[in-house]
């Protein structure tokens, strides 16, 4: 978790299948990786489309050993340098003819500038791409080797910020601002992004990571508008994204089975936890998706999420190192 002020740049990791963490950097620990997004992860895409959001021109890519690569940093993007600590090369981006064949079979980057969740920013769109290379991949490999492929890759979806920068808070081009509350448009984000989800995972990916937004009132677009005082973030943007990324937390739970957050398993009462598991009490059938078993304490399904974390979190679950991190050392 990164400060930036008050504010804070959280993740949010929706694992649909349980997996663990292991290997070091470089050693490989994933087959592919696929990327989709806005201009957060763009690796090139936009350079094949005609659009004005471009980056493929100098100063874009000083510092990168391609140059201008279409890429809208100086450098990498975050998917870059989070397939570095995979041992996963950087996916090529699905407009480039080239992308075809074996280049597929690590994975491949459809994120696009200016993209974001809803129909008229286009997501749908690159889970259509990504349909279009599943079909090609059909062609190359068996459904066994495929189905390994696809479920033991990682899909990383950087989307949102368009939503909001280009949408929401641009009434004058979009009804958006006066249509829906910041919440109801957030539930109308997070309903189109979960059927894009369930729609990637019906197609055999399994392994989900999902950024929530950073701080969209203390980028300097923002702060150019002069609605902040010097050295100070516009608190009513920052403010504005809290449903969407509440909810995005929300929404990761769901896919990771807890359903259920705000009431025990086993228990009666105001949520049942007036009065905890009584003997040969029926608790509830669909344990899995609890977070607590009765009054006080958790399910198995979630002290299973706690002991991973404990197991082989960052330094935000456990400092300053973890336990797997802690049974390495030797006196």
């Amino acid at each position: 978790m990164i400060e930036m002020g008050r504010q804070r740049w959280w993740f949010t990791v929706v694992v649909v299948v349980a997996w663990w963490w292991e290997g070091v950097i470089g050693a490989g620990q994933a087959p592919a990786i696929w990327v989709m997004g806005d201009s957060l992860v763009d690796s090139g895409n936009n350079n094949f489309m005609r659009s004005i959001a471009r980056a493929d021109y100098f100063p874009y890519g000083c510092d990168y050993y391609r140059g201008a690569s279409g890429r809208f940093c100086n450098a990498r993007t975050f998917s870059d340098i989070l397939g570095d600590w995979l041992g996963i090369p950087a996916p090529p981006p699905f407009s480039d003819p080239g992308t075809a064949g074996n280049r597929l079979l690590g994975g491949v980057n459809y994120a696009s500038a200016s993209g974001g969740i809803l129909d008229e920013s286009g997501q749908h769109y690159q889970v259509v791409n990504f349909e279009t290379t599943l079909g090609q991949l059909r062609t190359m490999l068996s459904p066994e080797d495929l189905t390994q492929l696809l479920s033991n890759s990682i899909v990383v979806m950087v989307f949102g910020s368009n939503d909001y920068l280009n949408n929401y808070l641009m009434p004058t081009v979009y009804t958006s601002s006066r249509t829906y509350t910041p919440e109801a448009f957030a539930t109308l984000l997070l309903n189109h992004y979960a059927r894009q989800i369930h729609a990637l995972y019906s197609l055999g990916l399994r392994k989900f990571f999902l950024p929530g937004l950073g701080p969209l009132g203390c980028i300097p677009n923002q702060l150019a508008t002069g609605q902040a005082a010097p050295g100070r973030c516009v608190d009513s943007v920052n403010q504005l994204i809290g449903p969407f990324n509440e909810g995005l937390k929300n929404l990761v739970d769901q896919f990771n089975g807890f359903t259920v957050r705000d009431r025990a398993c086993c228990g009666i009462g105001r949520n049942q936890g007036q009065i905890t598991c009584l003997p040969m009490t029926t608790p509830c059938f669909n344990r899995d998706q609890y977070v607590f078993w009765d009054a006080f304490h958790p399910t198995q399904a979630a002290n299973a999420v706690l002991a991973q974390r404990a197991y082989s979190g960052s330094t935000n679950d456990c400092s300053p190192i973890n336990v797997q991190q802690l049974a390495q050392i030797k006196f």
